[in-house]
């Protein structure tokens, strides 16, 4: 008789539902580890009926978009990332690792958003217009209300909430029918109806789906804080980013004041903003011109250091790359970097042995940049080589030189993207020459920009030097006034 065939076991991935037949260490799908678990027998497909619809369909045109107007913050760094606001009935997701400062920021943000100008309340607004609240599931109320007051968070509009369980969240917010909603954290939420300990995959979405639900039947804009994992990335199911509507990342060291925030993914605004912030024991304030916290002023030149103008999304930042050499008493030199990518480094530093032929096998390098900002452009490898070279040889760059270009193997330098942008920044803080791959000052269609004088080769009232390889501009930027 023919064996009967047993139903193979069907294997799910929590993280983003991916199936396989036999269990794997391993998601082929977004390959995470460990993800992968037994799941129920698969059922046969049910058929939906038609059912009553919530609202109407309606051409796309007679659609109101009054409610998806945003509002400001209050904080203009803030509202420079979301692209100009908050969005009632929107989502937000705020990551960062602990300490960074994420719950002062929202902090502030909560008591700015509970009391706005009078002037963009109208009078006939309801008394909830303009309420907040804030439930932290991390720290107790008591400890929330000794942060607002250090910065001066105290509104009438403000209601706290230490809550843990999702049901009881609901229900403060259908007490206090607030417009904004801060839920710190949505790993410490959760809730009864499922089972697992808060912080869960399956918690973390079930808290998360009706949060969602609730911000989009009322109009409410709830802000989520999320953990990050020691990879940088954010913790709980990869299906948290992709329900909620924008996700920013709280950047910055702990041991600096400097805070920068970005978007990854933003439905309402562009993703290409940075906003920085300054962190004290006030409070936190937006720096809408950061560029002189990564400098180092000093009255003269000093070898190792090259300035440079990185973009980061579309604002540029004029900052210092700093290097020392020192002679190595080790069979194998150290190579230290802070602030920049090690393998760009290292890449730099074989291109100019190899064809500068400035050899440092017998070296110590150390290299860095100043005011814990991190470049992680190309656009860096440049000033990078500029300040090796300038102290391995004991020789300082002019202070109003700054240099800016992507360094290949082959040594030469090619072009990065907004050149233009970079060197109006750099004229604006005072810097006077400028070392740049050839080809820079062209337009996208090959034509030549307009310049103030063609014979000194000068933009933006700076002379700008062209050079085609690293050597060359080795050469240049040394003769430099």
């Amino acid at each position: 008789m023919a064996k009967a065939k047993t139903a193979k076991a069907a294997y799910r991935c929590s993280e983003c539902g991916w199936q396989t037949s036999k269990w794997v260490g391993r998601c082929g799908e977004c390959q995470t580890w460990g993800t992968v678990t037994e799941a129920a027998s698969a059922t046969p497909a049910r058929v939906v009926t038609a059912g009553p619809v919530s609202t109407p369909a309606k051409p796309i045109g007679q659609v109101d978009v009054q409610n998806a107007q945003t509002r400001p913050t209050g904080l203009d760094e803030l509202d420079r990332v979301l692209g100009g606001g908050i969005v009632p009935g929107a989502v937000l997701l705020l990551a960062g690792e602990p300490g960074i400062g994420k719950s002062t920021l929202l902090l502030e943000v909560a008591a700015l958003a509970s009391t706005p100008p009078e002037a963009a309340v109208p009078r006939q607004a309801p008394a909830t217009a303009r309420r907040v609240l804030y439930v932290t599931g991390e720290e107790s109320a008591e400890q929330v209300r000794l942060r607002a007051d250090r910065v001066g968070a105290i509104t009438d509009d403000l209601y706290l909430a230490a809550e843990t369980e999702l049901s009881a969240v609901l229900g403060h917010v259908d007490a206090v029918e607030p417009t904004l909603l801060v839920v710190d954290s949505i790993q410490t939420i959760g809730t009864s109806e499922v089972d697992g300990a808060p912080g869960g995959v399956t918690q973390i979405r079930e808290v998360a789906a009706n949060l969602i639900r609730i911000a989009k039947e009322r109009g409410i804009t709830v802000v989520l804080v999320g953990h990050v994992t020691k990879e940088g990335a954010i913790a709980g199911p990869r299906l948290l980013e992709h329900l909620v509507d924008v996700v920013l990342y709280f950047e910055g060291d702990r041991h600096s004041r400097l805070r920068m925030i970005r978007a990854v993914k933003n439905r309402y605004g562009p993703t290409d903003e940075l906003g920085c912030f300054d962190l004290s024991e006030v409070g936190i304030v937006g720096l809408p011109d950061p560029s002189g916290l990564f400098l180092t002023r000093r009255e003269e030149p000093v070898p190792g250091t090259c300035v440079t103008v990185t973009l980061e999304g579309r604002r540029p930042l004029v900052a210092e790359v700093q290097a020392l050499v020192a002679k190595s008493h080790l069979p194998s030199p150290r190579r230290a970097t802070s602030g920049l990518d090690t393998s760009r480094v290292a890449m730099v530093l074989a291109v100019l042995a190899q064809r500068c032929k400035i050899s440092m096998h017998e070296q110590d390098v150390y290299v860095s940049t100043v005011g814990g900002v991190r470049l992680a452009e190309t656009s860096v490898d440049l000033a990078l080589g500029l300040a090796v070279a300038g102290s391995t040889v004991e020789q300082a760059l002019s202070g109003s030189l700054i240099a800016l270009g992507e360094v290949g193997l082959a040594g030469e330098v090619r072009v990065v993207p907004g050149v233009q942008r970079r060197l109006a920044e750099a004229a604006r803080l005072g810097f006077k020459h400028a070392v740049v791959p050839r080809g820079s000052l062209e337009l996208a269609d090959g034509s030549p920009l307009k310049r103030a004088d063609p014979q000194l080769t000068s933009y933006e009232g700076m002379k700008v030097m062209e050079v085609d390889s690293l050597q060359q501009a080795l050469q240049v930027a040394f003769t430099a006034p």
